[in-house]
């Protein structure tokens, strides 16, 4: 390794990753997955003409290719010890004991993984195995990438200058009063410019005890730093439970995600992702039950006024007063952003944000990339986002499937 390791802890992680882990070690034990690695950015986008050349038309270049190799090598010699077993289940209370004595053996396997060059983008990962070892893999990898890229694209401590002097500049605005946020969480985690950038933000904030921060999604900093680790639930576990059964149809794939949550989790932990194939679908399942036990819902997708809007009608259409509903935005936020949606909404329902990748990404530009679920027990599985831009799927005839049994449901 050219770098020093960027992961060293395996706290290191989402926390949604944990809490979709224990269920999935909990019910879907047996599933094996395949997870894909994707570059949604342009190389023109990112780059001058010149730097084009240099790399030769890639984002990533075959240099930072390698470093990556060695830090997912260095990342799959990592263990838990005792003391973060301990402070990952005090951060994270509705960890369960079984879960815990599961994560002192589990561990990352290189073998796992498989890295190379044939992409457009330069860089190729692709990872199978047991789906309750590998889907932890997926934001920590993710952070390596960016990492590495920016560390060696030659302006790393400019970048960092950078974000820095906007992260004060930042805490004194919303000081100030000049951006109203509610509550918000730190998300940014799997497109941080560094560990360095993340650490730097979430220590200000606490510092300066901004009473709109309420945590951060990175369970090693909620640790460091004494704040809240945050986070629920992604796509992958309402593919997992809906796709990833043949047995099932896809359309439904809400409702056995609504079912296997509450029954892992109770009332607790409750915000449910509504986008993984479409919101009408979800709202279709989205019963007063359901409606009642999860405390909130989160948008990642396509316009917010208009989704906030159609969540609150949809609550006021099952007899539950939304003021007592959270409605949670995480779809690629500023402070800017995050203030205009809270001012529209503060007087409609409970408002909160998750904001990641402008708070601590990088100041010029960010790698948008995604490592997501392509398949389960060797069949494909899909995302039918509320945006099509943020779909994804090895299988142009599974997508085609799918859109016709949640349009059929739909319509009938």
């Amino acid at each position: 390794m050219k770098l020093e390791p960027i992961i060293t802890t395996l706290l290191e992680n989402d926390a949604y990753k944990f809490s979709m882990g224990q269920a999935i070690y909990h019910q879907h034990g047996k599933k094996m997955a395949n997870w894909s690695f994707k570059c949604r950015n342009k190389a023109e986008s990112l780059y001058t003409a010149e730097e084009l050349k240099a790399r030769n038309g890639l984002i990533f270049t075959a240099e930072e290719v390698e470093e990556i190799t060695e830090q997912i090598k260095h990342y799959c010699s990592l263990r838990f010890t005792e003391d973060e077993l301990a402070a990952l289940q005090k951060v994270m209370p509705w960890l369960k004991d079984d879960y815990i004595d599961f994560l002192r053996f589990w561990h990352p396997r290189f073998e796992d993984f498989k890295i190379g060059t044939n992409s457009p983008c330069g860089l190729s990962i692709e990872i199978y195995g047991s789906d309750v070892m590998v889907s932890p893999y997926e934001t920590p990898v993710m952070a390596i990438v960016c990492e590495v890229h920016y560390r060696l694209s030659g302006h790393y401590e400019e970048l960092l200058a950078e974000l820095k002097e906007m992260v004060e500049r930042e805490t004194a605005e919303i000081k100030a009063g000049t951006y109203r946020l509610g509550g918000f969480s730190e998300f940014g985690f799997r497109r941080r410019l560094s560990f360095e950038a993340q650490d730097y933000f979430v220590k200000r904030f606490v510092e300066e005890k901004i009473p709109s921060f309420l945590g951060t999604s990175n369970v090693f900093l909620a640790v460091k730093y004494g704040t809240k680790a945050s986070g629920t639930m992604a796509h992958e576990y309402t593919m997992l439970c809906g796709q990833g059964y043949p047995e099932r149809n896809p359309a439904y794939s809400n409702k056995f995600m609504l079912e296997s949550w509450v029954k892992e989790y109770g009332i607790q932990n409750g915000i449910a992702l509504t986008d993984t194939i479409g919101t009408p679908a979800f709202l279709r399942d989205f019963n007063q039950y359901y409606a009642t036990v999860f405390s909130g819902v989160r948008h990642d997708s396509a316009d917010p006024i208009e989704w906030g809007e159609k969540m609150i009608a949809h609550y006021k259409s099952l007899g539950i007063d939304p003021k007592t509903k959270l409605l949670l935005f995480s779809d690629s936020l500023n402070l800017k952003k995050a203030t205009e949606i809270y001012d529209y909404f503060k007087d409609k329902a409970k408002v909160g944000f998750g904001i990641g990748t402008s708070l601590v990404g990088s100041p010029r530009g960010t790698l948008n990339i995604v490592i997501k679920t392509t398949e389960i027990n060797g069949r494909p599985v899909a995302k039918l986002s509320d945006c099509e831009g943020k779909n994804m799927c090895k299988d142009p005839e599974y997508i085609d499937y799918l859109k016709k049994s949640v349009a059929w449901r739909l319509n009938h």
